[in-house]
């Protein structure tokens, strides 16, 4: 539904975007993350066609967004971190001007725009002011102008940004549903927003896409950190002895037992040891000692977006690349 093909942006020699390629299929909710500065607001507003890219191509729906923008535009709805609402209209009255203004003729509107409203649960609060709604109604509103026309695709830049945590939870399982009938483009800082409702993730570090893929096989492509969890029947003390025996233990860390005698173990390989599952297999076995459980330790969505940007945060927001004007000195500064 959306494919992003060898995009560059640059202003002068300072690069925004370089090189970057990724896609997302139907029914797809892909999340788009990165650091502060990184250039996912760069690139959304590119795969919008809010800016030009200076090398490559964006497709929605088949189309070209810069060589038929009409016919791309169709295919998408748009809803910024800052949603463009009028705020002196009611509800309705702004979604009957979102319809117009996108050019969807008279046929079904009323039904339509009654539809939409029922599927971001706005339809209680039809009649009143924007103006007078909470945060969390506003950036309904906007989703819902962005669900108008049935658009194959919906972007989403930060759509959380702002929201208490009950309004946070509403969010993410409205965009959930969305995922069953729309392809989601969804860009965010936050991680655990992105692990909560991404079926894949595209990480952006300095411009560049540096990894591709759902959570679990990004963490199988990194190095192992090769940590085991058991859980094991036993005396601690005679099942501390047994694992300090074994070979390419480093270290050891009784943690809280949630099972009558049995202790909980975290269990640290010496460096550059990987796989120890066997020499504590077979410690444990000479020493009569039961594994009850065992695990490898795997990297968390936060580890995984630490190494693969291998630098924390800018303190800077990348919001000053949100308009032409602005955003050459505030990408151009941070790359």
């Amino acid at each position: 539904m959306i494919e992003v093909r060898n995009v560059t942006k640059r202003y002068g020699e300072r690069f925004a975007l370089r090189d970057i390629s990724f896609s997302a299929a139907g029914g797809e909710i892909l999340g788009v993350l990165g650091p502060n500065g990184a250039g996912k607001t760069t690139a959304m507003n590119i795969i919008t066609g809010y800016l030009s890219s200076g090398e490559g191509e964006v497709t929605v729906g088949g189309f070209e967004i810069f060589k038929e923008p009409m016919k791309a535009k169709r295919q998408m709805g748009y809803l910024p971190e800052q949603p463009p609402l009028y705020q002196d209209m009611t509800v309705s009255e702004y979604l009957s001007f979102a319809w117009d203004l996108k050019g969807l003729g008279r046929k079904n509107k009323k039904d339509s725009i009654a539809e939409v409203m029922r599927r971001v649960k706005i339809d209680d609060v039809e009649k009143r002011r924007i103006r007078n709604l909470s945060k969390g109604y506003r950036q309904r509103v906007g989703l819902g102008q962005a669900l108008l026309g049935a658009p194959g695709a919906i972007i989403l830049d930060e759509p959380t940004v702002g929201l208490d945590p009950r309004q946070i939870i509403e969010m993410r399982e409205l965009i959930r549903s969305l995922g069953k009938k729309h392809t989601v483009l969804l860009s965010s800082h936050i991680l655990s927003e992105v692990q909560a409702v991404c079926d894949r993730i595209v990480v952006i570090n300095k411009g560049r896409l540096v990894a591709d893929g759902t959570p679990k096989s990004l963490s199988d492509s990194l190095e192992k950190t090769g940590r085991l969890h058991l859980r094991i029947a036993g005396a601690a003390k005679k099942i501390r002895s047994a694992l300090e025996g074994a070979a390419g233990v480093a270290a050891l860390r009784e943690e809280p037992a949630f099972e009558e005698k049995a202790t909980d173990w975290l269990v640290i390989p010496k460096e550059g040891v990987r796989d120890i599952r066997k020499n504590i297999f077979y410690a444990l076995a000479e020493a009569r000692l039961p594994i009850l459980h065992m695990r490898g330790e795997e990297l968390t969505l936060e580890e995984i977006f630490l190494r693969l940007t291998q630098e924390p945060d800018s303190p800077e927001e990348d919001a000053a690349a949100r308009t032409p004007a602005r955003e050459e000195a505030a990408e151009g500064g941070r790359q």
